[in-house]
């Protein structure tokens, strides 16, 4: 299980988003750092095939991005979770399904075990629309995982959780790397370095950092905001 990133760039007019990226990751929790603006949803976006990238390719074992075989492999939380009010979750969710080509019977059986997941079984048939923010987010992760990707890719998916739900997630996330490449995106500092198998750091569109965290000395949390201490983050 390989996802390789070779060159990878977007350019806005004259402004370089995404600048020359170079990655290969593989199974594991990915965690993605960086100031607001580095080009990481920019990044993600393109990894997902949303975005079309100025340079560069992205194959996931050998499997091109702009492939349909490679939507099949994936999952994607965005930053700003798109969402039907006046559906159930249950409904949301089975047509998110049917979009992603499952078949009816393994619609409803991912469905209903990932809204248990996400503690929102009780919640099956209530509108999202009378949902909390947190309910929402947990929504959107239950949808990310639909189609049991191999490559999940989340932009702040913790956003909007309170402390207890928060660490939940983060376990499932830490669950999910086990048989899957993750790439997780957020700005708690303290969910990557309790989960992630391996740190990124973007930061005007480059990659300054990558590597395991017990690589390096010292407080992670610290390291990074050194990293962008002329900027507000």
């Amino acid at each position: 299980m390989e996802l390789i990133i070779d060159r990878l760039s977007k350019q806005y007019q004259n402004k370089i988003a995404v600048d020359r990226i170079s990655l290969t990751l593989h199974k594991g929790v990915h965690g993605l750092l960086g100031a607001n603006g580095a080009g990481k949803t920019t990044f993600m976006r393109m990894l997902c095939g949303i975005l079309k990238p100025t340079g560069g390719t992205i194959t996931f074992d050998g499997i091109d991005v702009s492939e349909e075989a490679y939507r099949r492999v994936l999952g994607y939380l965005p930053q700003d979770f798109g969402y039907y009010p006046e559906f159930s979750a249950m409904d949301f969710l089975l047509y998110l399904a049917a979009l992603k080509g499952l078949p009816k019977d393994t619609a409803k059986r991912r469905t209903k075990e990932l809204l248990e997941l996400v503690s929102l079984s009780d919640m099956t048939r209530k509108k999202i629309k009378t949902f909390s923010g947190g309910m929402k987010q947990r929504l959107g992760i239950a949808q990310a995982l639909l189609n049991d990707p191999k490559l999940l890719i989340l932009d702040e998916p913790t956003a909007g959780l309170d402390p207890k739900e928060r660490v939940r997630f983060r376990e499932l996330i830490e669950t999910l790397g086990k048989n899957s490449i993750v790439l997780l995106s957020t700005h708690i500092v303290s969910d990557i370095e309790h989960i992630a198998d391996q740190v990124l750091m973007m930061k005007d569109g480059q990659l300054i950092y990558q590597g395991k965290w017990n690589e390096t000395k010292g407080d992670l949390e610290s390291f990074y905001l050194k990293q962008f201490e002329s900027e507000n983050v």
